[in-house]
């Protein structure tokens, strides 16, 4: 008999990417969502196919046993969970809160079935720290004793969701609400010292151990870099993101704002700078893939999330700062950034109105953490004040390695 796991969240990433590995690894899957066209879905054909996308190579891989659960029953998901070898959230950060009342109805009732069996969660989810915050929020729902099996028991397994899986359109959507697309990259990392039970011995998995690495390098490699493509991108006229990285201007910009967050990273774990150097190589190769049609809307959008304090720009630039490296192309993105503008971006109003109405300066203080930071506080405005003069991109990268070089020639380096 199959052993079960039950992915919550049937989103691009649940289906597209911890699905896959997971029914190709030999379990039988279950989701758990609120989309109920999904769900319906799900349980009416008990399959679902996912298309990779490789420039001009398709590969249709088609996955079977699986079933959907509604998410608002909720005693049918406390059931799912109770009966699981392993599970995974792919839901969103935002989302979490709203889950976590499940996830720990389903712990009780392995307590109070007396299941020793651990249980792993992989938390798929852009959030460091994110298995602290899940695990304040499902204790929040348990008693002393519920606590202590929680403790002994599960397992909160942090991840690095590196796949993109571009958002379907809405015909895609009406053909058929279960199929996805995504890249072929088909990686896991995990961090190897959180899990309870046995690690999951299925193709893609790849435990680590300290994971900080690989948390660090999603976020201040991969997550800062895709943002400023974007960013850039939008400012160049572009609609998708292949175009933007195919610009070699842009390409540059955002090849030396990955160097700086490689070096920090390669400096802190110690490990070998042409590791990250080829992760580099590879992420741009990626982003280039224009079959995913990835559009800048969608990769640059919630400036308010991506520009604030411990996200990817501005926690880049003080981990930087943290081992001695002082960026400078980093910075160039936190200020394209405050120029992004997405067709819908809700999250962002706030933001966007503060910087109309009070300032460049003020935001930064206030919404990116860095009211004491002096130096950079002044970098950022003043990239921002050449963005909006008057754009020209061949004389802003000038402008950036001058600074560059003026920065190394003090520090001794050059």
């Amino acid at each position: 008999m199959s052993k079960l796991f039950i992915q919550y969240g049937a989103g691009n990433i649940g289906r597209g990417f911890i699905g896959q590995l997971f029914s190709q690894g030999g379990y039988r899957v279950g989701f758990i969502d609120v989309n109920t066209d999904i769900i319906n879905r799900l349980n009416a054909d008990k399959k679902y196919t996912v298309t990779i996308l490789d420039n001009d190579i398709k590969e249709e891989i088609v996955l079977y046993d699986v079933y959907g659960i509604d998410g608002r029953d909720n005693s049918a998901v406390a059931e799912a969970i109770a009966s699981a070898d392993c599970m995974a959230t792919a839901i969103g950060v935002n989302i979490l809160p709203y889950i976590a009342p499940n996830i720990a109805t389903g712990i009780k009732l392995r307590y109070q079935r007396g299941i020793t069996s651990p249980l792993d969660i992989i938390i798929c989810e852009n959030l460091i720290d994110a298995d602290k915050y899940l695990s304040q929020l499902i204790c929040k729902q348990l008693d002393e004793k519920e606590t202590g099996y929680f403790t002994e028991h599960i397992g909160l397994v942090k991840a690095s969701i590196g796949r993109m899986v571009p958002v379907l359109t809405a015909e895609q959507i009406k053909s058929n609400p279960t199929n996805v697309f995504a890249e072929r990259y088909c990686k896991l990392p995990v961090d190897k010292d959180a899990f309870k039970g046995n690690i999951p011995d299925i193709p893609g998995i790849y435990p680590f151990s300290p994971f900080g690495y690989f948390i660090k390098r999603k976020l201040y490699i991969h997550n800062m870099g895709h943002s400023l493509t974007a960013y850039l991108g939008a400012l160049s006229g572009y609609k998708y993101i292949w175009e933007a990285i195919d610009d070699s201007r842009i390409k540059y910009v955002v090849l030396r704002a990955m160097l700086e967050s490689a070096g920090a990273i390669s400096s802190e774990y110690d490990m070998p700078l042409r590791d990250l150097l080829l992760h580099i190589y590879d992420l741009m190769r990626r982003f280039s893939n224009h079959a995913l049609e990835d559009t800048v809307d969608r990769v640059g959008k919630d400036i308010k999330r991506k520009l604030s304090e411990n996200d990817r720009f501005i926690g880049a630039l003080k981990y930087c700062l943290s081992i001695g490296i002082r960026p400078v192309y980093i910075p160039a993105g936190v200020a394209a950034g405050l120029l992004f503008r997405a067709q819908k971006d809700d999250n962002s109003g706030e933001l966007i109105k503060a910087l109309e109405e009070k300032g460049v300066v003020y935001v930064l203080e206030n919404f990116c953490g860095l009211s004491d930071n002096e130096t950079y506080l002044n970098m950022i405005t003043e990239y921002y004040k050449q963005l909006t003069d008057s754009f020209d991109m061949e004389k802003f990268i000038y402008n950036l390695d001058e600074r560059y070089g003026k920065i190394n020639r003090e520090s001794d380096i050059l």
